[in-house]
């Protein structure tokens, strides 16, 4: 007889998926701000100015962080939203990742920037993306349905 308990049903896969998934990209994401800015760092001091020629400033070293992180959590965000409501989240992620990756490197193409500041923003961002985007993509085929 029971004494009014009531069992839980144990988390979905979804919902642990999910947990797993937002960890994995919070870590990724970290990883990725510190690989970036540790490879800005080594960039800056062979001697690239990252200066563009808008404003003439120079990017400073937190903006890579700052950057990478925040598109970094977009990855993560479509992820999960790929995740939810994708039969084949990993892939589809992969296909769309590697679109705006290409699209993101438009900008440095394009900014007027030095030869050396354009080949290191480009190196930049396929490190993040090299980081971020195999993390999620595992993460995301360990729970495809």
């Amino acid at each position: 007889m029971s004494e009014g308990r009531v069992l839980a049903a144990p988390p979905s896969r979804r919902t642990g998926g999910l947990r797993s998934l937002l960890v994995t990209g919070v870590l990724a994401t970290l990883a990725a701000m510190a690989a970036t800015t540790l490879a800005a760092a080594l960039a800056g001091a062979a001697g690239v100015d990252f200066e563009v020629p808008e404003g003439g400033e120079a990017i400073p070293l937190p903006g890579f962080a700052t950057m990478t992180g925040l598109f970094s959590l977009v990855g993560v965000v479509i992820a999960a939203g790929l995740q939810r409501w994708s039969a084949r989240p990993a892939a589809r992620f992969v296909r769309t990742t590697l679109s705006l990756t290409a699209i993101s490197l438009v900008p440095p193409l394009v900014s007027g920037a030095g030869s050396a500041t354009v080949t290191a923003l480009v190196a930049l961002h396929l490190v993040a993306a090299g980081v971020v985007v195999p993390a999620l993509s595992r993460s995301l085929r360990a729970h495809d349905r």
